[in-house]
Order: structure tokens, then C-alpha cells, then sequence
């Protein structure tokens, strides 16, 4: 397997963990229980994380030959939470 199909699936697998933990766990903690600080830096890494899939995303519709169909649904589903799971086991 090419190295970077690779490294989107490990991308992919991060952002979707990380979007995760913001929504069941930080963002839980920061409404309920006042404790805004989790949101702060899972936001952070989230943020980083969602920038570099839909840089891959592009990068693999070049490398894969996509149609731009395809790459917007892989890119719809980094703002559905399981929606990277999706992608990777749907398209790569």
C-alpha cells in the first residue's frame, strides 16, 4: 500500500477519535461541570487534525482519481461524527 493512502487512513482515523472525544467528552465537561480547559486543547488538536484530512482528502482524489463526487462526500463525512470511518473503509 502507498505511503500516503497510509498516512490519510492514520489521518482520517485520528481526526474521527479526536472529534469524538471533543463531542463525548469535552464538550460535556466544559457545559455540565464547568470545566472548559479539554475543550481548549482537544479543540486544538481536532482543529489541526480536520485542516490535514482535507488537505489528504485532495491529495488522495489526485492520487486515486476520484471524482469530485467522491471527495465531497469523503469531506462531508469529517463533520459527521463516524463519518471518517466511513470514508476510509467506504473509499481507500
Amino acid at each position: 500500500m502507498d505511503t500516503s493512502v497510509k498516512t490519510f487512513k492514520i489521518v482520517s482515523t485520528l481526526e474521527a477519535i479526536s472529534f469524538l472525544i471533543l463531542l463525548g467528552i469535552a464538550v460535556p465537561l466544559k457545559h455540565f461541570w464547568q470545566m472548559p480547559e479539554m475543550v481548549s486543547v482537544v479543540g486544538m488538536i481536532h482543529g489541526i487534525l480536520f485542516i490535514a484530512y482535507i488537505i489528504m482528502a485532495y491529495i488522495m482524489k489526485e492520487k486515486l482519481n476520484w471524482s469530485w463526487g467522491t471527495l465531497a462526500i469523503v469531506m462531508i463525512c469529517s463533520v459527521l461524527p463516524f463519518g471518517p470511518f466511513y470514508a476510509e473503509r467506504k473509499y481507500l
